[in-house]
Formats: structure tokens, C-alpha cells, sequence
């Protein structure tokens, strides 16, 4: 049986909940509300065209997004780079709108040889921004959504389960990708919630970085350490209240990436999308605050932001 399988999914807040319900309306009031302002312009621009195929080079999109050159191989992790993610229909999206424009439109990424997607939530799964890539880009996603990308021209998805690793052949060269547990849940809608959802480890010669994907505490981390030094850890910081049970904390996002073992730390999934009751800036000022000792070991902190990993 497999890990994901024997694991159970958080407890998630259900819609009879009061506090739910609460933070629901909230949402569609602000949602209605910030359909007339405009979108503020990411703090930086990333320019991949320079980017030496010799490092390792990531830049933060927004949200769960981001484009790395690792040694020559390019991936995208969860991307999601229209103005609203949620339920598309003819011309329009139900859902958030962004609070900030993504670093870079579609028509600006560098040819990209990998996407990593860790779960189906609308926010890291969006289909109308992977309906845009060609048929070559290889896909790695979680057990039982690959369903999902069945009107895409993707001709390469591979599902991975937990503890599951696999060699991936690019044009650019080979890249080791193996997936571990994370505490989460996958369902997309109200009755798929049989749907996988992954952490991933990407090595090529000899380097190594984590993409959490969206997680709650958990001491998964820690079995990292036995595959070798992690030298990024990209892990999500926002949507914690009141998700507690899914989403981790900034501090907590800091605890397992230590236990990793992570050299440098990514602060994603913030200042994107209104998610959740904790102000805009909270997390990174948390996650600024809990490393007001080692400083250096933020790799970036807004939207837009290049970190070239020191080799």
C-alpha cells in the first residue's frame, strides 16, 4: 500500500462550519469589491534570457509560481499567470483576483522543458494557464489528476505517488525527481478528494531543491536529510488562517525546512491571491522576523525576485 494511500488527509473545515461560512462571505465581499481595482505590478522583472545554463537560478512569479534554470534545465512550478484563478466559464472567471501581476506573462517565460504541479487546487492547478504550453513539455504531477489535463496538448504527464523517483530526459539533459509526503489534500471540487498531492526533490549534479508545494506541519522533512544536502527550499508561508490544518504557518515553513536540512529558504504562496484572513504582508514580515538571525538564507522576498544559487 502506499504512503499516500495509509495516510490520512487533514481534517478540513467544512461549509457548516460558522467560522468557514465567515471567512467565505468575507471573501466574496472582498472579491467583489476588488473586481474594479487594478492589479498592482510585480517588485521586480526576472530576465531568464541571461540567465547562465552553468547555475542554478530561480525566480519567484507569484504565488506558487516559479521559473528555475536548473543547470540548463527549465521548470515551472504550479503555474498560474491569468489576472483570476477558480471555475472558468465563456469569457470569465469565478474566483480571486490577483493582487499582484504576475513577474512574467506567458509570452516572456523561456522555453520551458518541466512543470511540476503539486495539487489540483485551483490556485497551483490552473488549466487556462497550462492550456497555453506545447505538446513537448514534460508534466509531473500528483496521483489521479493527470485527468485533469486531458484537453491540454500535453503528450508527456507522468502521475508520481509518494516516495516515488523517477530520471526525467529533457532536451536540455537528465533531472532525478522524487516525490514525499505532505499534508495537504487534493480534491479539486466538493467529491474528488481521492485526488494525490506532493512535495518534490529535483537533483542534477549534485544539487538538490525542494518544492514544498502547499503543506501543514509535518516531520516528513526530516527524511530528506537521507538523500543528501538541500541547497533551496521552496516552501508556501500564506493561507494559514484559517487553514491551519493545511497551510503552515511562516515559522513552521522555517522549522521544516531546517529539518531538511534546506541551505537557502523560498518564501512562496503570498502577496498573490486573497486567500485567507491574515493581512497581505504578515507572512513575509513572520518569516523575515524568524530569520532576523541568519538573514542570508532568504533567497527573496517579492514578487519578481532572482535568487542564483552560490556554488
Amino acid at each position: 500500500m502506499s504512503m499516500s494511500k495509509s495516510m490520512e488527509s487533514p481534517e478540513q473545515p467544512t461549509l457548516h462550519s460558522s467560522r468557514v461560512r465567515r471567512w467565505l462571505g468575507h471573501l466574496f465581499r472582498k472579491w467583489t469589491i476588488e473586481s474594479w481595482r487594478p492589479i498592482a505590478p510585480a517588485f521586480a522583472k526576472p530576465e531568464p534570457a541571461k540567465w547562465s545554463n552553468g547555475q542554478v537560478t530561480l525566480a519567484w512569479l507569484g504565488h506558487a509560481t516559479v521559473l528555475i534554470n536548473f543547470f540548463g534545465v527549465k521548470i515551472l512550478t504550479d503555474p498560474v499567470l491569468f489576472p483570476r484563478i477558480g471555475i472558468r466559464l465563456p469569457g470569465f472567471t469565478i474566483g480571486p483576483k490577483r493582487l499582484t501581476a504576475p513577474a512574467l506573462e506567458f509570452h516572456e517565460l523561456p522555453g520551458i522543458d518541466l512543470i511540476l504541479l503539486s495539487h489540483a487546487h485551483f490556485d497551483h492547478f490552473d488549466l487556462r494557464t497550462l492550456s497555453c504550453f506545447n505538446e513537448n513539455t514534460i508534466v509531473i504531477t500528483a496521483r489521479a489528476t493527470g485527468d485533469l489535463l486531458r484537453r491540454t496538448r500535453f503528450r508527456y504527464v507522468t502521475e508520481l505517488d509518494w516516495s516515488e523517483r523517477k530520471t526525467f530526459k529533457t532536451a536540455a539533459s537528465e533531472i532525478d525527481i522524487r516525490t514525499f509526503a505532505v499534508k495537504h489534500w487534493g480534491a479539486r471540487k466538493r467529491h474528488d478528494g481521492y485526488r494525490g498531492y506532493n512535495g518534490y526533490l529535483l537533483e542534477r549534479n549534485g544539487r538538490r531543491i525542494i518544492f514544498a508545494g502547499d503543506t501543514a506541519m509535518t516531520d516528513s522533512f526530516a527524511q530528506l536529510r537521507r538523500y543528501g544536502s538541500i541547497d533551496v527550499a521552496i516552501m508556501s508561508i500564506g493561507a494559514y488562517n484559517p487553514w491551519i490544518r493545511s497551510h503552515c504557518t511562516p515559522e513552521q515553513a522555517i522549522e521544516m525546512a531546517n529539518a531538511a536540512g534546506a541551505r537557502f529558504i523560498m518564501p512562496v504562496h503570498h502577496q498573490t491571491f486573497r486567500l485567507s484572513f491574515e493581512p497581505m504582508r504578515e507572512p513575509i514580515e513572520r518569516f523575515e522576523a524568524a530569520l532576523s538571525k541568519t538573514p542570508e538564507r532568504i533567497a527573496l522576498r517579492e514578487i519578481g525576485q532572482t535568487f542564483v544559487l552560490p556554488l
